[in-house]
């Protein structure tokens, strides 16, 4: 079974019910156990900046999917909710992303691991990091404690609830 870090997110709708309905389709697969969820935080919008704050958290799953069944798997999770892909870092009602795969570093057309803007995100870190402080990052050879404290982005991010 590998360990893989998840980011999950929303700005559409019922945000709080989306991350609740991701997780319970996550844990529908026999082949997938989540271990561990963060606090669900508000954060304002990157990339695209006007659009209404997004609510994140980070999730950790123990799987049997290989990386690309697993990208496959939380796509299709996407497509179930309505996930609709018309802008770049645009307003979205699902947003699942592989962070991390084990210490697997994967580079190819379909997927990228580690997840290339992770160690850029506050909103990505925050949450990791009260999961996984220690959790190492392959290419960079940090842990994500030393990410987040050496992260530029200055955007907020804040506490929304404690339990999903």
């Amino acid at each position: 079974m590998a360990t893989v870090h998840v980011s999950l997110g929303s700005n559409l709708g019922d945000r709080f019910q989306h991350l609740r309905t991701a997780i319970e389709k996550i844990e529908e697969s026999d082949k997938i156990l989540i271990k561990e969820v963060s606090s669900v935080y508000e954060s304002e919008p990157v990339g695209y900046e006007n659009q209404r704050w997004f609510l994140n958290l980070v999730f950790e799953v123990q799987t049997s999917f290989d990386p690309l069944l697993l990208l496959e798997y939380l796509l299709a999770i996407e497509d179930q909710m309505g996930r609709k892909r018309e802008e770049k870092w645009g307003a979205r009602n699902i947003d699942l992303d592989l962070l991390l795969y084990d210490n697997l570093i994967v580079n190819s057309d379909r997927l990228t691991i580690p997840h290339p803007q992770m160690h850029q995100r506050r909103f990505v870190l925050i949450p990791l990091a009260q999961i996984a402080p220690q959790l190492f990052h392959p290419l960079l050879k940090k842990n994500v404690s030393q990410l987040l404290k050496s992260c530029e982005d200055k955007s907020t991010v804040r506490l929304y609830s404690e339990k999903i």
